[in-house]
């Protein structure tokens, strides 16, 4: 529980891992289940659960005789188990994007994904081919990462500047959606924010002749007076921030961001997009992954900005590299910024998951690889809110009583922080976590004390952990051979502690065929309440949300 000036990288923290099964049977194509069908329930699952839990997640890995290269790559297919009176049907739809769709028709793969090129038409004649490759592509609307709301519709979302409209109940298909034709960016983040008053935030970049730069994306509530259209409004839809990269032609790759009652912090981290490369990847028959890396010489830099004012700070804040795809939750206490957020050493990982990785054979292959991965573990960083002239160089900022991350002023205007590791030994054995979720309604941006997370024993999660981050305890959901998904907290009608509740995660093995099921737990207990068994194949997935309308 010390702070880190000099950390033991994570994943030699972590025991090596030995006869670990193969992950092939997760990762590869699957039928869609268009139509609702019952399943068998054991247990007993709440009868106050009502609504409808949504997956996202790649579900199709060829067309003809073309293969995807990375799990990245996969076509999105959307997940929806139906809760109501204690019954559970499943359904599931292939999102029906432009990319899916021309490779439909074509039976071979026309569009470029993150790690797989698209090759020119056979059909064309030699010169046309050529000079395809000169074309810059267009980016992609295969949507496979998350469900997000904007207005209180739903869509589904990936990292480019398309997203599609859905219908939660039906998972049909709807319009294709432009940020550009909106603001004045190139893309966003599948991970937005939602502010107590309705609004979302998300964040997006933007590069032309003034250079390259970070957005901040504020979305307003639905305005209560307009009559419903059944189509997307992003009226109102701004840009309030715009931070200039550290790097204007190496920016930073990011999946998320920070954000409390009053701010918003954009952590600048050492996964950098070679703009160059970027350019000519295309000629050189390269895929998107191939131009990020890991470049350890540089910060980590968080940039704090008012998420009222859209006013950055004047203060530099920066810590040792680092890297992070979720964070957990970020409140204010008493003048400091107190940010939680999952974090590994080594950022070359992301590139790793290509399709041909995830399916190494069970043993010695299977190690090697996941051996050779970082582990992300969670961290607590805290931020001195009232930096000024004042304020003194050389020594600990943070005065919040029992903490151990530390902040101090190293020159004036710059503020350099060591993060407290929020776990103790015992998360070790379980290979680090990942997509934590917290009760987001009641203590997104606000103090909290429970998170719900994967734990990462395999290349994918092979645990369910509940953690209390004033104690460090750990709570442990796992069964040799099932692979839990993301799990998601939904709060019971009369809650009236953090974690009264329920905790859902779909539940896939590799072992036995169809034979998936949506797992719910006592989210206070961490045991299981029931479970929905569905005779369906699912791969592994991505992210998803409770949608209590269902």
């Amino acid at each position: 529980m010390n702070s880190c000036t000099v950390p033991v990288p994570s994943r030699e923290r972590c025991p090596l891992a030995k006869g670990l099964e193969s992950m092939a049977p997760l990762v590869r194509s699957v039928e869609e289940t268009p139509d609702p069908i019952p399943t068998t329930i054991t247990g007993r699952i709440p009868s106050w659960v009502n609504g409808s839990f949504l997956r996202n997640g790649p579900g199709k890995f060829e067309f003809g005789k073309d293969r995807y290269t990375h799990w990245f790559d996969g076509m999105a297919m959307m997940h929806r188990f139906h809760i109501r009176d204690g019954d559970v049907t499943y359904s599931s739809r292939f999102l029906r994007s432009d990319s899916y769709v021309r490779n439909s028709e074509k039976n071979r793969i026309v569009v470029s994904e993150f790690g797989t090129v698209a090759m020119p038409d056979p059909c064309k004649n030699i010169f046309a081919r050529f000079f395809s490759r000169f074309q810059i592509p267009k980016a992609t609307d295969n949507a496979s990462v998350n469900f997000v709301k904007y207005k209180g519709d739903y869509y589904v979302s990936t990292e480019t500047n398309y997203m599609r409209r859905v219908d939660p109940q039906s998972l049909e298909t709807k319009e294709k959606v432009d940020w550009t034709q909106y603001i004045a960016v190139n893309s966003a983040t599948a991970h937005p924010h939602y502010g107590t008053d309705g609004a979302t935030y998300n964040m997006g970049n933007s590069y032309g002749k003034g250079g390259f730069f970070y957005n901040i994306i504020r979305v307003p509530p639905p305005d209560e007076n307009a009559a419903k259209a059944d189509s997307p409004d992003f009226a109102g839809a701004e840009v309030i921030c715009s931070i200039p990269a550290a790097e204007p032609r190496k920016p930073s790759y990011y999946h998320s961001f920070v954000m409390s009652e009053n701010y918003i912090v954009f952590i600048e981290q050492p996964i950098k997009l070679d703009l160059l490369k970027f350019m000519l990847y295309r000629i050189q028959g390269k895929s998107f992954h191939k131009v990020m890396t890991w470049e350890p010489k540089y910060d980590t830099i968080f940039h704090l900005v008012n998420r009222h004012t859209g006013k950055v700070s004047e203060v530099s804040y920066r810590a040792a590299p680092m890297f992070t795809l979720h964070q957990i939750n970020a409140y204010e206490d008493n003048g400091f910024l107190v940010m939680d957020m999952c974090c590994g050493d080594d950022g070359d990982s992301i590139g790793d998951f290509t399709l041909e990785n995830l399916r190494k054979g069970t043993g010695e292959e299977m190690d090697k690889f996941y051996n050779s991965l970082c582990r992300n573990l969670p961290r607590r960083y805290v931020l001195p809110l009232t930096v000024d002239k004042k304020t003194p160089l050389d020594q600990n900022l943070v005065t919040l009583n029992g903490f151990k991350a530390t902040a101090t002023m190293t020159k004036p205007g710059e503020v350099y922080m060591t993060h407290e590791e929020l776990h103790d030994d015992e998360l070790l054995q379980y290979g680090g976590l990942e997509f934590p979720q917290i009760n987001y309604e009641k203590h997104n941006g606000r103090p909290y004390r429970y998170f719900y997370s994967c734990g990462f024993g395999n290349v994918f999660s092979d645990s369910l952990l509940k953690m209390d981050v004033h104690t460090k305890e750990l709570k442990v959901w796992r069964y040799p051979g099932l692979y839990p998904s993301e799990p998601v907290f939904v709060a019971s009608p009369q809650a009236t502690d953090e974690d009264d509740g329920v905790v859902m995660s779909v539940i896939i093995t590799p072992r036995k065929e169809k034979s998936t099921f949506l797992l719910v737990l006592d989210a206070k207990t961490f045991t299981e309440l029931g479970r929905a068994e569905v005779p369906v194949n699912v791969p592994y997935g991505t992210h998803g949300v409770f949608n209590e309308m269902g």
